[in-house]
């Protein structure tokens, strides 16, 4: 019977231990969003600025950019399952820590920066990680874009649900129970992560200092074209079409004149932008085409954002927000697909914290960008500039796609992709 069942589901499911991170996974980030949306509408509640949104964002992030690299030479040197059981409980006692400080009465701004950068720091190691151990979690390598598929809807339904519980319990209990939640449903992924079972793997000899291994991870990855190519859209993506995420709380307090509940409506809109591409993504068949998805998806992510500043109705407010989740999803889901199918997997790790790099470490400089343009020349033309150079750098990128093409074409017949 269970066999029977089993053809029912997507390829990826039906690997033991991808079952088990896919439910462990999906209860946390449920809590993280949550987690994430009570963190900068505590910070606007205590600041009343913009300007501070972006500094908490860029506290937050900045170890991705400076630590990622060392977090992806610890990755190809120890097993991954043990450095995720790690990385989770220390974020479980970050979330419980800011629980207790709010629940407590006491929590100021200063306490979001500290546990904010202890956040970060956890993820320059944890992100790698994540990254790098789906490629162990399914059992036949024709799964893995199917993995990494549900992987980006599974992580933007906790986008769409997060939020949206999160702006209803801030609206009736406050901040600190989302910081609970939080805290808590780190348990579940833990469990997860400690019943996984793994074949004996022969690590590979490592030599170098962690300095050479990152240098030789970067000459790896920027001496590819394709890689090359993802990696730096993914930047600029990230830079300028991610400020909107801590600009979204003056939005929906400033212009749309709502509350804690109308912020998690509209990033709930940009859930559901984000958990319909990964549905559309999960359903594909082959990594073929999935090039035009990662030109198509800042294109979008433009125009969403070019509507959303210019909204005044918070109906179309939230259209755009749809349309921001699907690009951003296509983008990221796309690219991640593409690396992980055409890089070695001797430097797996490394290549992956340079693209965890590429669409996390930079997000805290233009969140810090966005606070300070929207604070001199406001909101609306922030945006709008974002969302301009989102369009420009898909035209851009459109371009060199057909050379690009044939090259991962080239990587595909040399891996047995394609005959």
């Amino acid at each position: 019977m269970q066999a029977i069942d089993s053809k029912y589901l997507p390829p990826a499911l039906r690997s033991r231990n991808y079952r088990l991170f896919f439910g462990g996974q999906g209860i946390s980030l449920i809590g993280t969003w949550m987690t994430q949306i009570a963190t900068v509408w505590l910070v606007y509640h205590l600041t009343n600025s913009s300007v501070m949104l972006g500094v908490v964002g860029f506290t937050s992030q900045i170890p991705n950019f400076l630590l990622t690299p060392f977090g992806g030479v610890l990755v190809d040197r120890f097993p991954r399952q043990r450095i995720l059981i790690a990385t989770q409980i220390l974020a479980m006692l970050q979330s419980l820590c800011l629980a207790a400080l709010a629940l407590s009465g006491v929590i100021q701004i200063w306490h979001l920066l500290v546990l904010s950068l202890f956040q970060g720091i956890i993820n320059a190691v944890d992100a790698p990680a994540r990254q790098a151990i789906v490629t162990e979690l399914v059992d036949r390598p024709e799964d893995l874009a199917n993995a990494i598929a549900i992987n980006s809807t599974m992580f933007n339904g906790a986008r769409l649900i997060g939020p949206a519980i999160g702006g209803l319990l801030i609206a009736r209990v406050g901040e600190a129970y989302c910081f609970l939640i939080d805290g808590l449903s780190y348990i579940a992924v833990i469990i997860a992560l400690l019943a996984m079972r793994f074949k004996p793997k022969q690590l590979p000899k490592i030599t170098g200092s962690p300095l050479e291994r990152i240098k030789d991870g970067f000459k790896y990855a920027f001496g590819c074209p394709p890689i090359r190519a993802i990696l730096l859209l993914s930047a600029i993506v990230s830079f300028l079409g991610m400020q909107y995420t801590v600009l979204v709380p003056v939005f929906a307090d400033k212009i749309l004149q709502g509350d804690a509940q109308t912020l998690g409506f509209l990033m709930a809109a940009s859930g559901v932008g984000a958990v319909s591409g990964g549905i559309y993504l999960v359903t594909r068949k082959t990594v073929f085409g999935l090039g035009k998805l990662i030109i198509l998806g800042p294109a979008l992510l433009g125009l969403g954002l070019i509507v959303f500043a210019l909204s005044r109705y918070l109906p179309l407010s939230l259209v755009a927000m749809l349309f921001i989740g699907l690009g951003t999803i296509l983008q990221i889901a796309s690219g991640n697909t593409v690396l992980q199918t055409i890089v070695d997997d001797d430097k797996r790790g490394r290549v992956m914290s340079i693209y965890t790099m590429s669409f996390l470490g930079v997000v805290p400089f233009g969140n810090l960008l966005g606070g300070t343009l929207a604070d001199r020349i406001g909101v609306t033309p922030t945006l709008i500039f974002a969302g301009s150079a989102c369009l420009l750098g898909s035209l851009y990128f459109s371009r060199q796609l057909p050379a690009l093409s044939k090259i991962v074409r080239e990587i595909y017949h040399r891996k047995g992709i394609i005959d």
